[in-house]
């Protein structure tokens, strides 16, 4: 048996970090840069990386409207630092004109850019997610946090008292890079997401 299609945006950002991730948790794992790999996947990972550069280059491959599309069809989703805040409804701090952060609507939660700070201001903690038996330890980069939530969006984490992990149905977002660490507790709670199991 194998496990459900789930693509990785391959735009720019860990893209191999979350391909080997969902293989670990038992599902059949793809890169997505183009309006046919999106069309073939079952579910899809928006990685770490620079939101801004990523809505840029989906602008520019035609895929920012499909992939709004298939989300609001209900295709599962979970995103990653910048995929946090690409699958908001309301970005703050979205960037220059021109230059900014789209929002993909995925989850009705607002989200700020860069909320914890710069580079410079990166780190690691272990925090309480819910529906999960241990913490998790948690790597935090450039990270953003959500300021306001929607009354179907379940609040799983927090870190210094900033929502940094919700889900909405089959959408799932954390402020943090689970898949720079070798807990896999997310990517299968993921995978099972769109097996239907969770």
């Amino acid at each position: 048996m194998t496990g459900p299609r789930v693509g990785v945006l391959a735009l720019q950002g860990d893209t191999r970090e979350h391909l080997a991730a969902l293989r670990e948790a038992g599902a059949e794992s793809f890169t997505v840069r183009r309006r046919g790999e999106l069309d073939a996947v079952d579910a899809l990972v928006i990685p770490g990386g620079e939101s801004t550069t990523m809505t840029h280059l989906l602008r520019e491959l035609e895929l920012l409207e499909p992939l709004r599309a298939r989300l609001a069809e209900g295709m599962p989703a979970y995103g990653s630092c910048a995929g946090m805040i690409l699958l908001a409804s309301e970005i703050l701090d979205a960037g220059a004109p021109g230059r900014d952060a789209a929002p993909l609507k995925g989850i009705d939660m607002t989200v700020r850019r860069n909320a914890f700070g710069r580079q410079v201001d990166s780190f690691e903690g272990d925090i309480d997610f819910e529906g999960l038996d241990a913490p998790v330890h948690a790597v935090f980069i450039r990270a953003p946090w959500v300021e306001r939530v929607g009354p179907d969006v379940r609040v799983l984490g927090r870190a210094a008292d900033h929502i940094v992990a919700v889900r909405q149905d089959k959408m799932l977002a954390t402020a943090f890079h689970p898949e720079m660490t070798g807990d896999r507790r997310i990517h299968r709670l993921f995978v099972d997401i769109v097996a239907g199991r969770a």
